[in-house]
């Protein structure tokens, strides 16, 4: 169930616009990407909308695929598909996270590209700090992209999502809170900041890779999906939460009902979750809204079936909450599929 659960989660549109941003001046009709990977052209224009993890993975990686561009047209010079699967291959052999962050920085390092991260170890902490030629600027998202990748990459080396103290961009919000908080896992994020980097403790340079050759093989088949959806925070009181709410969509339990299943009382749940950035409430529209999105993307089911799936019991409540999800009903949602 857990694994279905974040297969499931959404994202927002913003991401979808970003991908496609350098689309049309490689050649590229944006609207044919969005066709071929199940996603409306009409969501694009909805600054609320999002679409499901799955799609956008699919996207992004058919994206780079027609580029024949590992950095979407954002980098001067072309990152040709498979310098990821390389460096991946380049990295795995390491004994230690600290070596692991080493090789990966070091890798771009040897391409000529116009963008690159850079491993700086300090006394306390460590840094990946993305640096550029002098006549490079580097576009927003190419930067979240590099810290992203890097930060989920060596969260999947080690099995567990890595702590940041930090992470620092040098420009101003691009797109909602919301988004970068899911972006860099909660971590705390600084803007217009002197450098884009991200900062961890030196200590956590000691921790052992758990991966092997093995793994990556089945990493790489689709390493996008995997670095969005990977959760290791099994014990947060929001991952409990949702798991025991996606057991139940068909009967939606309220919190009073969710404490007594984890045996505390509901004020201490709340609490908790508050300590972890979110509410029973946020918990269980979010997953209401992605179960909507994922199974609007299946064939075979009706509007009503999907409704009664996500937790409602009218199909008149799911369509006005749906379109204030995206913007949309999810019957124009569907069409454009």
């Amino acid at each position: 169930m857990q694994g279905k659960a974040m297969r499931e989660r959404s994202i927002s549109v913003y991401f979808v616009r970003a991908v496609l941003e350098n689309a049309v001046s490689r050649g590229l009709d944006p609207a044919e990407l969005l066709r071929r990977n199940r996603i409306s052209p009409r969501l694009l224009k909805e600054p609320n909308a999002r679409i499901s993890i799955e799609r956008f993975a699919d996207l992004q990686v058919s994206t780079m695929v027609a580029m024949d561009d590992e950095s979407l047209g954002y980098a001067g010079r072309r990152h040709p598909v498979g310098c990821w699967s390389m460096m991946c291959h380049a990295v795995i052999g390491s004994e230690t996270l600290g070596q692991a962050l080493s090789r990966h920085c070091r890798f771009y390092q040897l391409i000529d590209f116009d963008l690159y991260p850079e491993f700086i170890v300090e006394e306390d902490t460590a840094k990946v700090r993305v640096a550029h030629t002098p006549n490079a600027v580097p576009p927003p998202y190419m930067v979240e992209l590099t810290l992203f990748n890097v930060h989920r990459f060596a969260s999947w080396l080690v099995q567990e999502h890595l702590p940041l103290q930090q992470v620092y961009l040098s420009y101003p919000m691009t797109t909602d809170t919301t988004d970068y908080r899911h972006m860099f896992l909660g971590n705390p994020v600084s803007f217009e900041a002197d450098e884009c980097a991200m900062v961890l403790s030196r200590a956590l340079l000691e921790k052992r890779i758990t991966q092997s050759e093995q793994n990556l093989r089945h990493f790489l088949r689709h390493p996008v999906l995997i670095l969005m959806t990977q959760n290791y925070a099994k014990n947060s009181w929001t991952t409990r939460v949702r798991e025991i709410i996606a057991r139940n969509m068909l009967d939606m339990p309220e919190l009073p009902e969710v404490a007594t299943r984890l045996e505390m009382h509901p004020q201490t749940l709340r609490r908790r979750l508050s300590a972890e950035g979110t509410t029973f409430k946020d918990i269980k529209n979010q997953l209401r809204r992605d179960t909507a999105l994922h199974f609007l993307g299946k064939r075979g089911l009706s509007i009503e079936e999907i409704a009664h799936r996500s937790g409602f019991s009218e199909s008149s409540a799911f369509i006005r909450a749906f379109k204030g999800w995206t913007g949309v009903t999810p019957y124009s949602y569907r069409k454009g599929i």
